[in-house]
């Protein structure tokens, strides 16, 4: 097997007898297909086909069957915003039986009734105990995959899988994931379950975040809810109990230059293998490694090693070429309680006069706003003259006061005037993070801008990054605005992600024919779209996916794009492979080219149709060129480019 075809590998096992692999990988760009590898006969058998994505290989302990997972249950989810389809929870357990002789473990069972009326002599008697013959895998390639099977389970996320005797243990997980199990993957709890094949009977064997059992087949290692368990193999519902492993004692003689210089020469080994141009954008490679290996004998230190090997990966002078994390110490934090407004100290009274109360959105705790909930009785102009009975004017700074508070009630005493006759007292809960509301102020006022200098004429939308909180941003604000005449789509300070192909192709629907009902106004179709002219608006900080949607708008046509260069790096990156010490390291895979055969954007970013750079001085007055001179162009556009749709035709008469 060759570098290329290992390097594509996401998930493999070893058959029992170590003269087969089973592996998980692409062909020809099609979804992931299982493939066995024969070491013997070194020539690789095509196990499943590319119309279904498969993964996750494992072998039976007794090399009968090799299991994996497949999605190739089909229930579509039809969207609330827009109608269009989503497919979850695809995937169930499948094994294929890798000799022709070996039956289905599915196949009708006799009803008929087999009564032995002679003991077996006691000699003959099977001994449990006798050491079990080695295992030999029997592969016949003719027809392998035909012989296919499905577990009849819930369809839902699978993997990883073992098998023992005739039991199949696996973590479930569905798609009704939280947030933070979005953000944090690993963190994912899943459902522990075990399949008997001959009883043809699955049992949940409870919550667990991963697990692994021992090469004999009697114990289970398990993982729930950080804490880890040596049990016996399961049967019935899990629990840790006096099994918990305690680690209190662990204690670990490490070499730690020994393991820096091993993450050193193992981050450049993944650069030599991953990096998108085998000719590392004309580095020299090996010359690099000794160049920087040079200093790894005064390494003293994790951030010493991240900022070498950071080093020697800029070498390449590529984007998205990231280290860090790793064996390091972590500063604990305070929060800061933030009470979502701007201050200003009287000088006479050293009393806090409030200037502006930011406002939010109070049903949501991510955009709450402190001083704006029900039953606050403070508003802008207002003093804040004390924190919990401590004066503000005996401090330096009201934040003192502050201190370890987010999340918890706090009372202020206020008052209409620097005095504390006439004053009275309020208990609010202050917030760790004022930026959600600093984003959702800036986002209001842009759209309340453009609607009073357009006539109303003219949406605008802000995405902040090209992930989940952008694509919200997105959803929460283009659809509401879909009847406009045109939009303003603004893109500065995008942070990049995944998510520009499905918001470039909402935004590049073409109009095909209208409806109308009875009692309605005619309605384009396809319905959510939006017929007049777009801009967009980028600036250096347009980053990674931000680059790339910039690239798509302009060369689709959709629109001027209007502002300074975006960033320019988006040669892409996914999961990190693990470093020995928890560490990451980012390596830039996927490289995009032009229909035309250029490399674009690396290095460079997308230049705009229309260069405004904004005047530093007057935006901190609060003066944005950039999006006065888009709303310019686009109510210039509107002049010839406004879409007004016709008028119902006469009603036909059909007799």
């Amino acid at each position: 097997m060759d570098r290329a075809t290992a390097a594509e590998i996401t998930s493999y096992a070893w058959s029992p007898d170590s003269k087969w692999v089973a592996y998980e990988r692409p062909e020809d760009n099609t979804l992931g297909k299982i493939w066995l590898y024969s070491l013997d006969r070194k020539k690789r058998l095509e196990v499943t086909d590319g119309w279904y994505s498969a993964d996750s290989p494992a072998f039976s302990d007794d090399g009968k069957y090799l299991f994996f997972t497949s999605s190739r249950d089909f229930k579509p989810l039809l969207g609330d915003t827009e109608f269009e389809h989503v497919y979850r929870d695809m995937q169930r357990i499948y094994l294929v039986t890798l000799a022709k002789a070996t039956p289905s473990p599915f196949a009708p069972k006799s009803d008929e009734v087999t009564i032995n009326i002679e003991d077996k002599p006691a000699a003959a008697k099977e001994d449990k105990d006798a050491e079990k013959k080695p295992v030999v895998v029997k592969v016949d390639e003719d027809g392998l995959k035909d012989r296919l099977a499905g577990l009849p389970i819930t369809p839902a996320n699978y993997g990883p899988i073992q098998a023992v005797d005739d039991k199949v243990f696996y973590l479930r997980q569905t798609d009704n994931t939280d947030d933070e199990d979005l953000e944090n993957p690993a963190a994912a709890r899943g459902t522990l379950c075990v399949y008997d094949l001959k009883e043809r009977k699955e049992t949940e064997l409870g919550d667990a975040g991963d697990f692994e059992i021992t090469a004999d087949g009697k114990k289970m290692l398990v993982q729930i809810d950080g804490d880890y368990g040596l049990i016996d193999l399961p049967s019935a519902k899990i629990e840790l109990k006096d099994n918990k492993l305690d680690f209190s004692n662990l204690e670990l003689r490490l070499d730690r230059h020994a393991e820096w210089t091993q993450i050193y020469n193992e981050c450049w080994r993944q650069m030599r293998d991953y990096f998108y141009s085998p000719i590392m954008n004309g580095a020299d490679w090996p010359a690099v490694r000794a160049k920087y290996a040079a200093l790894l004998p005064y390494v003293q230190h994790r951030n010493d090693l991240t900022y070498l090997i950071g080093e020697m990966i800029g070498e390449i002078n590529s984007g998205h070429t990231y280290v860090g994390a790793g064996d390091r110490p972590e500063v604990p934090r305070i929060k800061m309680g933030l009470l979502g407004a701007e201050f200003s100290r009287d000088p006479a009274t050293r009393a806090y006069h409030i200037d502006k109360i930011l406002h939010g959105e109070n049903w949501q705790d991510n955009t709450r706003s402190p001083l704006t909930e029900i039953g606050v009785d403070v508003k802008e102009g207002d003093y804040l003259l004390a924190i919990n009975g401590t004066p503000v004017s005996q401090v330096a700074n009201l934040y003192q006061l502050l201190i370890g508070t987010a999340g918890k009630q706090v009372v202020l005493r206020v008052n209409s005037r620097p005095a504390d006759a006439g004053a009275h007292d309020i208990t609010v809960v202050p917030t760790a993070d004022e930026a959600p509301l600093y984003y959702y102020t800036r986002v209001q006022h842009n759209i309340d801008y453009v609607s009073q200098k357009t006539g109303g004429k003219v949406g605008y939308v802000h995405i902040p990054d090209m992930e989940f909180d952008g694509l919200n941003e997105f959803v929460k604000h283009f659809f509401p605005q879909l009847r406009k005449k045109a939009l303003i789509i603004d893109i500065r300070s995008n942070g990049g992600g995944f998510v520009s192909p499905m918001i470039i192709d909402r935004l590049r629907r073409e109009l095909t024919m209208i409806e109308v009902t009875r009692y309605n106004t005619p309605e384009p179709d396809p319905d959510e779209m939006l017929l007049g002219p777009k801009v967009t608006l980028i600036d250096e900080f347009s980053a990674s996916d931000g680059d790339i949607f910039s690239y798509r708008f302009k060369t689709l046509g959709l629109g001027k794009l209007i502002g300074k260069r975006t960033w320019g790096g988006v040669v892409g990156i996914r999961e990190t492979l693990p470093l020995v010490d928890g560490g990451f390291l980012n390596r830039p895979e996927f490289a995009p080219y032009s229909k035309d055969g250029h490399w674009i954007v690396e290095g460079h970013g997308v230049d705009p149709d229309i260069v405004v750079d904004n005047d530093p001085a007057r935006e901190f007055r609060g003066e944005d060129q950039q999006l006065d001179k888009a709303i310019d162009v686009i109510l210039d556009e509107l002049k010839t480019q406004e879409v007004t749709l016709p008028p119902v035709p006469p009603y036909p008469i059909r007799n």
